[in-house]
């Protein structure tokens, strides 16, 4: 059973589509770093605001974006429930966020290293989660 399990996930890996659906994935991921990184960014430094809460901002908004551009781009849905797939979305994305700011706060406050820097890794620890949670929740 396990390997048959192992050669399917390898099966899906492997296939094209999939493989399109990551790349695009990922474009529209760029996206929403920018996105992310400009709110935040304005929210910390203009606004003052606190940086956990501005980071949750950014990573909220850019979320937004990225549905909708995930949904008609990616994996070019046909669901007509938006509120629906809207929301399974943000469920996976609420998730996201709660592993943006665990790595966020390892990173910058136990290893001490730049806000933004840490940032950018735990976009890249989320980004793995969102692809395989929307590819087999939202979007299946």
């Amino acid at each position: 059973m396990q390997l048959n399990f192992k050669s399917m996930v390898l099966r899906i890996i492997l296939d094209k589509i999939f493989l399109l659906k990551f790349l695009k994935f990922g474009v529209v991921g760029g996206s929403g770093v920018i996105v992310d990184f400009f709110f935040t960014w304005l929210l910390k430094e203009k606004f003052k605001v606190q940086k956990y809460i501005a980071n949750a901002i950014g990573f909220t908004i850019a979320a937004s974006t990225n549905w909708f551009l995930n949904r008609i781009w990616t994996f070019e849905s046909q669901n007509p429930d938006l509120l629906v797939e809207y929301s399974q979305f943000l469920i996976v994305s609420l998730i996201g966020l709660g592993i943006n700011s665990a790595v966020l706060w390892i990173l910058t406050d136990k290893f001490k290293l730049n806000f933004y820097v840490s940032k950018l890794g735990a976009i890249a620890v989320v980004t793995v989660w969102n692809f395989f949670a929307n590819y087999l929740y939202t979007f299946a």
